[in-house]
Protein backbone atom coordinates (compact mmCIF):
# COMPACT_ATOMS: atom_id res chain seq x y z
CA UNK A 1 0.00 0.00 0.00
CA UNK A 2 1.26 3.53 -1.39
CA UNK A 3 2.40 5.88 1.99
CA UNK A 4 -0.39 8.51 2.93
CA UNK A 5 0.30 11.38 0.64
CA UNK A 6 0.01 14.42 2.52
CA UNK A 7 1.43 16.67 -0.12
CA UNK A 8 -1.72 15.87 -2.16
CA UNK A 9 -3.94 16.66 1.05
CA UNK A 10 -2.23 20.10 1.36
CA UNK A 11 -2.86 21.05 -1.71
CA UNK A 12 -6.82 20.08 -1.04
CA UNK A 13 -6.53 22.78 1.11
CA UNK A 14 -5.19 25.53 -0.65
CA UNK A 15 -7.03 29.11 0.23
CA UNK A 16 -6.13 31.23 -2.72
CA UNK A 17 -6.47 34.64 -0.98
CA UNK A 18 -4.41 33.05 1.85
CA UNK A 19 -1.33 32.23 -0.36
CA UNK A 20 -0.87 35.90 -1.80
CA UNK A 21 -1.43 37.18 1.47
CA UNK A 22 1.89 34.45 2.95
CA UNK A 23 3.25 35.16 -0.12
CA UNK A 24 4.08 38.36 1.11
CA UNK A 25 4.66 37.45 4.52
CA UNK A 26 8.19 35.26 4.10
CA UNK A 27 9.85 37.32 1.45
CA UNK A 28 12.69 34.94 2.26
CA UNK A 29 10.61 32.23 0.49
CA UNK A 30 10.49 31.34 -3.19
CA UNK A 31 6.38 32.30 -4.19
CA UNK A 32 5.73 29.30 -6.22
CA UNK A 33 6.74 27.40 -2.92
CA UNK A 34 3.69 28.66 -0.71
CA UNK A 35 0.58 26.21 -1.33
CA UNK A 36 -1.48 28.71 0.94
CA UNK A 37 -3.10 26.26 3.87
CA UNK A 38 -4.08 28.32 7.10
CA UNK A 39 -1.73 27.61 9.91
CA UNK A 40 -4.99 26.52 12.33
CA UNK A 41 -6.06 23.93 9.56
CA UNK A 42 -2.39 22.90 9.28
CA UNK A 43 -2.22 22.49 12.92
CA UNK A 44 -5.39 20.11 13.13
CA UNK A 45 -4.07 18.28 10.52
CA UNK A 46 -1.29 17.49 12.39
CA UNK A 47 -3.15 16.54 15.08
CA UNK A 48 -5.81 14.59 13.43
CA UNK A 49 -2.97 13.10 11.49
CA UNK A 50 -1.18 11.32 14.53
CA UNK A 51 -4.50 9.94 15.07
CA UNK A 52 -5.66 8.25 11.40
CA UNK A 53 -2.99 7.99 9.51
CA UNK A 54 -0.32 4.81 10.44
CA UNK A 55 2.67 6.04 11.70
CA UNK A 56 5.12 4.90 9.38
CA UNK A 57 3.76 7.23 6.75
CA UNK A 58 4.46 10.05 9.30
CA UNK A 59 7.72 8.83 9.78
CA UNK A 60 8.51 8.57 6.12
CA UNK A 61 6.88 12.48 5.86
CA UNK A 62 9.05 13.64 8.60
CA UNK A 63 12.21 11.90 6.51
CA UNK A 64 11.42 13.93 3.13
CA UNK A 65 13.90 16.33 3.60
CA UNK A 66 14.05 19.38 2.23
CA UNK A 67 10.16 19.95 1.41
CA UNK A 68 9.16 21.60 -1.29
CA UNK A 69 6.81 23.77 0.03
CA UNK A 70 6.49 26.12 2.73
CA UNK A 71 3.16 25.01 3.72
CA UNK A 72 4.93 21.50 4.15
CA UNK A 73 7.66 22.81 6.97
CA UNK A 74 5.04 24.17 8.77
CA UNK A 75 3.20 20.85 8.89
CA UNK A 76 6.65 19.36 9.82
CA UNK A 77 6.68 21.41 12.82
CA UNK A 78 3.36 20.65 13.71
CA UNK A 79 3.60 17.29 13.33
CA UNK A 80 6.97 17.20 15.62
CA UNK A 81 4.63 19.20 18.46
CA UNK A 82 2.70 16.15 19.08
CA UNK A 83 5.61 13.93 20.01
CA UNK A 84 5.33 13.71 23.54
CA UNK A 85 8.60 11.73 24.01
CA UNK A 86 11.23 14.81 24.87
CA UNK A 87 14.34 13.15 23.21
CA UNK A 88 12.51 11.72 20.27
CA UNK A 89 10.92 15.20 20.03
CA UNK A 90 14.78 16.58 20.16
CA UNK A 91 16.06 14.24 17.85
CA UNK A 92 13.41 15.37 15.41
CA UNK A 93 13.57 18.69 15.90
CA UNK A 94 17.22 19.05 15.55
CA UNK A 95 16.63 17.27 11.99
CA UNK A 96 14.61 19.47 11.13
CA UNK A 97 15.88 22.87 12.11
CA UNK A 98 18.95 23.59 9.31
CA UNK A 99 16.00 23.20 6.88
CA UNK A 100 13.90 25.78 8.75
CA UNK A 101 13.86 28.84 5.87
CA UNK A 102 11.84 31.32 6.85
CA UNK A 103 11.00 33.29 10.46
CA UNK A 104 7.56 32.36 10.53
CA UNK A 105 7.53 28.79 10.60
CA UNK A 106 10.62 28.92 12.82
CA UNK A 107 8.53 31.38 15.04
CA UNK A 108 5.26 29.64 15.04
CA UNK A 109 7.47 26.26 16.38
CA UNK A 110 7.19 25.44 19.94
CA UNK A 111 7.06 21.87 20.86
CA UNK A 112 5.08 20.83 24.00
CA UNK A 113 7.15 18.11 25.80
CA UNK A 114 9.87 21.74 25.37
CA UNK A 115 7.52 23.64 27.21
CA UNK A 116 6.87 20.66 29.88
CA UNK A 117 10.30 19.95 30.42
CA UNK A 118 12.28 23.75 30.19
CA UNK A 119 15.30 22.92 32.31
CA UNK A 120 15.96 19.47 30.32
CA UNK A 121 15.82 21.39 26.54
CA UNK A 122 18.81 24.07 28.36
CA UNK A 123 21.38 22.83 27.51
CA UNK A 124 21.11 21.82 24.23
CA UNK A 125 19.94 25.79 23.57
CA UNK A 126 23.69 27.23 23.48
CA UNK A 127 24.79 25.21 20.49
CA UNK A 128 21.41 26.41 18.28
CA UNK A 129 22.29 29.87 19.41
CA UNK A 130 26.05 29.51 17.71
CA UNK A 131 24.79 27.35 14.85
CA UNK A 132 25.57 29.19 11.62
CA UNK A 133 22.67 28.76 10.03
CA UNK A 134 19.99 31.64 10.87
CA UNK A 135 16.75 30.06 11.64
CA UNK A 136 18.35 27.87 13.97
CA UNK A 137 19.71 30.59 15.93
CA UNK A 138 16.25 32.28 15.97
CA UNK A 139 14.72 28.91 17.03
CA UNK A 140 17.26 28.73 19.83
CA UNK A 141 16.38 32.73 21.27
CA UNK A 142 12.66 32.26 20.58
CA UNK A 143 12.69 29.07 23.02
CA UNK A 144 14.87 31.49 25.88
CA UNK A 145 12.00 33.96 25.17
CA UNK A 146 9.33 31.59 25.55
CA UNK A 147 10.50 29.56 28.17
CA UNK A 148 12.93 31.26 30.89
CA UNK A 149 11.92 35.03 30.82
CA UNK A 150 9.59 34.14 34.06
CA UNK A 151 10.28 31.14 36.51
CA UNK A 152 13.37 29.40 34.72
CA UNK A 153 14.79 32.90 34.44
CA UNK A 154 18.41 33.58 35.41
CA UNK A 155 20.64 36.68 34.30
CA UNK A 156 23.29 34.94 32.12
CA UNK A 157 20.60 34.18 29.51
CA UNK A 158 20.47 37.61 28.66
CA UNK A 159 24.55 37.33 28.00
CA UNK A 160 23.47 34.06 25.75
CA UNK A 161 21.23 36.61 23.36
CA UNK A 162 23.85 39.08 23.21
CA UNK A 163 26.51 37.00 22.40
CA UNK A 164 23.76 35.64 19.64
CA UNK A 165 23.19 39.12 18.13
CA UNK A 166 25.45 39.59 14.62
CA UNK A 167 24.73 41.18 11.09
CA UNK A 168 21.36 39.09 10.38
CA UNK A 169 18.30 40.78 10.35
CA UNK A 170 16.06 37.67 11.26
CA UNK A 171 18.26 37.17 14.04
CA UNK A 172 18.90 40.71 14.92
CA UNK A 173 14.82 41.20 15.18
CA UNK A 174 14.58 38.05 17.71
CA UNK A 175 17.18 39.84 19.65
CA UNK A 176 15.34 43.11 19.65
CA UNK A 177 12.16 41.16 20.49
CA UNK A 178 13.70 38.91 23.29
CA UNK A 179 15.59 42.15 25.48
CA UNK A 180 11.83 43.76 24.80
CA UNK A 181 10.05 41.19 26.01
CA UNK A 182 13.01 40.92 29.18
CA UNK A 183 12.26 44.46 29.83
CA UNK A 184 8.69 43.58 30.51
CA UNK A 185 9.48 40.57 32.67
CA UNK A 186 12.92 41.39 34.00
CA UNK A 187 13.02 44.96 33.94
CA UNK A 188 15.30 45.76 36.80
CA UNK A 189 18.10 42.59 35.55
CA UNK A 190 17.67 43.99 31.57
CA UNK A 191 17.71 47.60 31.84
CA UNK A 192 21.53 47.84 32.04
CA UNK A 193 22.04 46.14 28.82
CA UNK A 194 19.87 49.34 27.21
CA UNK A 195 21.33 52.13 29.56
CA UNK A 196 25.00 50.90 28.89
CA UNK A 197 24.18 49.97 24.83
CA UNK A 198 25.84 46.39 24.84
CA UNK A 199 23.48 45.55 21.69
CA UNK A 200 23.91 47.29 18.32
CA UNK A 201 22.56 50.42 17.34
CA UNK A 202 19.35 49.60 15.16
CA UNK A 203 19.00 46.47 17.48
CA UNK A 204 19.21 48.77 20.64
CA UNK A 205 16.49 51.33 18.92
CA UNK A 206 14.25 48.25 18.37
CA UNK A 207 14.34 46.82 21.77
CA UNK A 208 13.17 50.17 22.84
CA UNK A 209 10.33 51.22 20.48
CA UNK A 210 9.02 47.31 20.84
CA UNK A 211 9.37 47.59 24.89
CA UNK A 212 7.36 50.79 24.70
CA UNK A 213 4.40 49.11 22.87
CA UNK A 214 3.79 47.28 26.04
CA UNK A 215 1.11 47.45 28.26
CA UNK A 216 3.11 46.01 31.32
CA UNK A 217 5.46 48.79 31.13
CA UNK A 218 4.77 51.64 33.02
CA UNK A 219 4.64 55.44 31.62
CA UNK A 220 8.03 56.27 33.75
CA UNK A 221 9.60 53.52 32.38
CA UNK A 222 8.31 54.19 28.67
CA UNK A 223 9.74 57.38 28.96
CA UNK A 224 12.96 57.14 30.53
CA UNK A 225 13.66 53.85 27.36
CA UNK A 226 12.65 56.82 25.18
CA UNK A 227 15.94 58.56 26.54
CA UNK A 228 17.94 56.05 26.09
CA UNK A 229 17.55 55.45 21.74
CA UNK A 230 20.27 56.10 19.80
CA UNK A 231 19.78 59.72 17.64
Amino acid sequence: MAAFDFTEKLLSLQDTEYKLFQQKLVPTVSPDAVIGVRIPVLRQLAKDSVKKIPKEDIQSFLEQLPHRYYDENNFHAFLIETIRNFDECLATTEKFLPYVDNWATCDSFCPGVFKKEPEKLLPYIPSWLNSAHTYTVRFGINMLLRLFLDEYFKPEYLDWVLQANRNQYYINMEVAWYFSVALVKQYETTLPYVQERRLNPWTHNKTIQKAIESRRLSENQKNFLKTLRYK
